[in-house]
């Protein structure tokens, strides 16, 4: 099964994916945990990538495209995989869609979390983590027991700063702008299904494995 997951930073697709990818056995591709490695770690990508990044915008085009297309060569997705965080722009979709063709790959569904902004900006804006053992932490749900401080080392939190609550503003704006349109790219392929994101994991769960399942079975 070969998966694109959509919607808002903050929506949940990160961990639903991990899940699924978990339980099905599918190959889990986040561009976000991938740029932010490569800006950890200083390579050219991630040089470039850092500054748009901060601001709250997207990468631009030609480098996420060429990061996912190195990995759609590679093979490694031929089991079946699930794209987090890509394609955020047409020209992404489009390039994608060649890809595909030229590897003789067959997108099966686009799935749209859906979650309101209001609790998006909550949601992203309370997130904070531990820059030592990398503990995440999100208020008000998992607080630490010392505010501000990791429970297990006693290092001070971090937000990343495009949790800022500013920057998430921007990041929806972003989204909305460029991202939406795909939804209807996709809806016109009769391959989006659209999921509640605003509730439990557990329930998101539950209906990402009824809307996936559906899918499969046609």
């Amino acid at each position: 099964m070969n998966l694109v997951f959509l919607g808002p930073p903050g929506s949940g697709k990160g961990t639903q994916a991990a899940r699924l990818s978990a339980k099905l056995g599918l190959v889990h591709l986040s561009t976000g945990d991938m740029l932010r490695d490569a800006v950890k770690k200083g390579t050219p990508l991630g040089q470039q990538a850092e500054a748009y990044m901060k601001r709250g915008e997207l990468v631009p085009d030609a480098l996420i495209v060429g990061l996912i297309e190195a990995m759609v060569a590679s093979g490694d997705m031929k089991s079946g995989f699930i794209l987090d965080g890509f394609p955020r722009t047409m020209p992404q979709a489009e390039a994608l869609d060649r890809m595909f063709v030229k590897n003789g790959i067959n997108l099966h569904q686009a799935v749209l979390f859906s979650v309101p902004d209001d609790e998006i900006v909550r949601r992203l804006s309370g997130r904070w983590h531990c820059p030592t053992c990398q503990t995440g932490y999100n208020y008000p749900a998992a607080m630490p027991d010392v505010a501000g401080k990791c429970d297990k080392d006693g290092a001070l939190l971090q937000r990343r700063p495009d949790d800022e609550e500013s920057v998430v503003w921007n990041r929806l704006e972003v989204y909305k702008r460029q991202t939406q349109p795909i939804e209807i790219y996709y809806r016109q392929k009769s391959l989006l299904r659209e999921v509640n994101a605003n509730r439990s994991p557990d329930l998101v769960f539950e209906a990402l494995m009824e809307a996936t399942a559906a899918k499969a079975t046609r």
